[in-house]
């Protein structure tokens, strides 16, 4: 449900290294290799690491949907490092070519106590101005979120969650999102489950907005495959899911594919080509239902 508020989320890939904590998030997105992602129109980016903490990158999109747009991403991060995918501080920023930025700081305050605040503009006038602290015990984490917190408008959103290791497999935890403005206040409690197996992977997540369920399976090195099923009560809707993940290692290539409830089907093909550092991806999507079909290609350097 936070999801759908369009608040950032803190990576949780560090609880690798709690038993039975990692790859868990309320309402868990489809990991990004298994499901391909949407892709339409003509993309180039280009990666340059410009020092071991700043790096940046260039991306132009033509698309038939809208407007040719430009993007400048920059990243630095600092030199206290606490695994290979945790470094403080970190700085990330994302500007287009109408002058819109998407803004990320993360800072470490303490051993087990972390911040980060996001921040978002569209041209001159902010959208979403976001803070968040977490707070990471042995076998647990709790997390409080405020997004747009508004003291004269008298508004903000509030999201708090926890999570808790019971077993080496098991983990159970709950997230509680309240909004305020005036004339309007509510609050939406959902409860969650994952448990985790040698080569796969299930997840629950039941709450007042709906139910979400998953389950990824990894069953060779080359292969694997996730289902996803959910139900939303406030719209009235139900869909599901299933991806696959194929690796050809000896063709440099990786192809994705997808289908729903809804009659669409997608699919993705990505193909390096070394020894240059330059990656093409084909993708191509068809929704039945709407009578809809887009195609794109993209070209990554570096």
């Amino acid at each position: 449900m936070g999801n759908t508020l369009g608040l950032a989320r803190w990576d949780f890939t560090y609880l690798g290294r709690v038993p039975g904590l990692c790859l868990f998030l309320p309402f868990p997105s489809p990991p990004s290799d298994v499901f391909p992602a949407q892709m339409e129109g003509v993309k180039l980016v280009v990666n340059k690491v410009l020092s071991s903490h700043f790096q940046v990158s260039h991306t132009v999109h033509l698309s038939a949907l809208g407007l040719p747009g430009y993007h400048l991403h920059a990243a630095y991060a600092g030199d206290w490092q606490l695994s290979p995918t945790e470094v403080f501080p970190t700085v990330v920023g994302d500007m287009d070519s109408s002058g819109s930025l998407n803004a990320q700081v993360l800072l470490l305050l303490a051993e087990r106590l972390r911040a980060k605040a996001v921040f978002q503009t569209q041209q001159a006038k902010f959208l979403t101005w976001q803070f968040d602290g977490e707070y990471r015990g042995d076998d647990y984490t709790a997390t409080l979120t405020l997004g747009n917190p508004d003291l004269i408008g008298e508004s903000v959103i509030m999201v708090a969650h926890f999570l808790q290791s019971l077993t080496h497999r098991l983990v159970l935890g709950g997230e509680l999102v309240y909004h305020r403005r005036p004339g309007e206040e509510g609050a939406i409690l959902t409860l969650a489950g994952k448990y985790s197996a040698v080569h796969w992977v299930a997840t629950l997540n039941v709450g007042s907005g709906g139910a979400h369920a998953s389950y990824y399976h990894r069953a060779n090195e080359q292969v694997q495959v996730g289902v996803e099923f959910e139900a939303n009560t406030r719209l009235q809707d139900t869909t599901f899911s299933f991806g696959y993940h194929l690796t050809l290692p000896q063709a440099n290539m990786v192809f994705r594919g997808l289908v729903d409830s809804n009659w669409c089907v997608g699919a993705v093909l990505e193909k390096k080509m070394p020894p240059l550092p330059v990656t093409l991806a084909l993708g191509a999507f068809l929704s039945h239902w709407r009578n809809r079909f887009h195609c794109g290609f993209s070209i990554t350097v570096g």
